[in-house]
C-alpha cells in the first residue's frame, strides 16, 4: 500500500482576518463549521456523518426528513461512511458476520479537532479552508462489533471546507499485528431540484455491476447516466477522476475521487422508496441522486503497520 500524508496539510492561520468558525453542540452530537464566506458543513458524530454542506446559500445534500439522527440506526442521507464492507458481506469472508456496510456508519466516533489552512486541493491561498478530524478505533466498537470483525485498526477522516467545495478523506492504518481486507465508500446522497433532468457524466465505457438486474455486468454506452426508474449500478475501475452532475443541462458539481476507481449510482424510484421507513418524503427520490465514491469492486488489504487512504473532492459549480 502507498503511505500517502493526509491532505490538505494544515498551518497556522493569519493574524487579523476573519476565521473559520467551529462550534461543537451543547450535547456533543454534531461539529458545525462555516466560512467567513457564508458556506458551512454539519457532521454528526454518530456515524461521522456530513448531514449539511451549504455553499452559495443552496443546501447541496438531500437529508429525509426522518432520518435517525439520534444515534439510533445509521443516517438516511448526507454523507454515511461505508466500511470495512460494502453491502450485504460475502458469506465466504472475514466480513461475514458484520451488517451491510459495515459498521462506521454506525459507531461514533471521536471528533479530533480543527485546523485551518492555505494550502491544500481547496484552498486558493489565505484562510479559506477548515478541516475537521474524526477519528474511529478498535476501541471504540461494540462488543459485537468486536466479536465480528476482530481486528486492530484506527481510521482518521477528515472533512475540509472550502469556498468552492468539500473534500472528505478517510484514512485506514492497520494497528494490528494481523493483516485485514477491507473496502469503503462514501454514501453521498445529492440535493436535486428534479431527477429527470439530472445527468451523471463521465462514466461511458466504464463496466458496471446492474443490481437492479440481477447483477449482470454491462458497458456504460450513454454519454450521460439518466434516472428513469430504480438505479443501482456499480462502475468499477473508472479510468478518469471525475464524475460531473449536470441538472437541466447547467453543471451542479464535479466528484473528483482521490485514489479510489469505482463509483455507485443510485435512486430508490417509487417503490422502494415507499418500502423504507425513514425515506421521507416518499417523493424524496425526485429530488436525491447518489453518487458514492469508493473501493468496492475488490478488497484493499492492509498487512501490519500499513495505511491507505481515499476519498473525494466535491466542487460546487455555478
Amino acid at each position: 500500500m502507498v503511505d500517502r500524508a493526509n491532505k490538505p496539510s494544515a498551518i497556522a492561520p493569519s493574524p487579523g482576518l476573519p476565521q473559520p468558525q467551529v462550534d461543537l453542540s451543547g450535547d456533543n452530537s454534531r461539529v458545525t463549521a462555516t466560512l467567513p464566506t457564508g458556506e458551512s458543513v454539519e457532521v454528526l458524530l454518530y456515524g461521522a456523518t456530513v448531514i449539511s454542506w451549504k455553499s452559495g446559500g443552496v443546501e447541496n445534500l438531500w437529508l429525509s426528513e426522518k432520518a435517525a439522527l439520534d444515534g439510533s440506526k445509521p443516517v438516511r442521507g448526507g454523507i454515511p461512511v461505508v466500511f470495512p464492507v460494502f453491502g450485504g458481506p460475502p458469506a465466504s469472508h472475514a466480513t461475514s458476520k458484520l451488517a451491510s456496510h459495515g459498521f462506521a456508519r454506525s459507531s461514533r466516533w471521536e471528533y479530533l479537532g480543527k485546523s485551518t489552512s492555505e494550502s491544500g486541493a481547496l484552498s486558493k491561498g489565505g484562510d479559506d479552508c477548515v478541516k475537521l478530524d474524526f477519528g474511529l478505533y478498535t476501541a471504540s466498537l461494540s462488543e459485537d462489533a468486536k466479536k465480528a470483525w476482530p481486528y486492530d485498526f484506527g481510521l482518521v477522516y477528515s472533512v475540509t471546507l472550502g469556498k468552492d467545495g468539500l473534500q472528505t478523506m478517510l484514512n485506514v492504518r492497520n494497528e494490528g499485528k494481523e493483516a485485514f481486507e477491507f473496502q469503503m465508500l462514501l454514501h453521498s446522497y445529492f440535493r436535486v431540484k428534479d431527477v429527470s433532468k439530472v445527468e451523471v457524466k463521465g462514466l461511458t465505457g466504464v463496466t458496471y455491476v446492474d443490481k437492479v438486474l440481477d447483477a449482470q455486468t454491462f458497458t456504460e454506452s450513454n454519454s450521460a447516466v439518466r434516472i428513469t426508474g430504480e438505479t443501482d449500478r456499480v462502475y468499477q475501475a473508472i479510468p478518469q477522476d471525475t464524475t460531473s452532475i449536470v441538472e437541466d443541462s447547467q453543471p451542479r458539481l464535479d466528484i473528483v475521487r482521490d485514489n479510489l476507481e469505482d463509483t455507485t449510482v443510485w435512486n430508490p424510484w417509487k417503490e422502494k422508496a415507499a418500502s423504507m421507513g425513514d425515506f421521507e418524503p416518499k417523493n424524496g427520490y425526485l429530488n436525491m441522486i447518489c453518487v458514492e465514491v469508493g473501493s468496492v469492486r475488490a478488497w484493499q488489504k492492509l498487512e501490519s503497520g500499513e495505511t491507505f487512504e481515499g476519498g473525494q473532492i466535491i466542487k460546487s459549480l455555478p
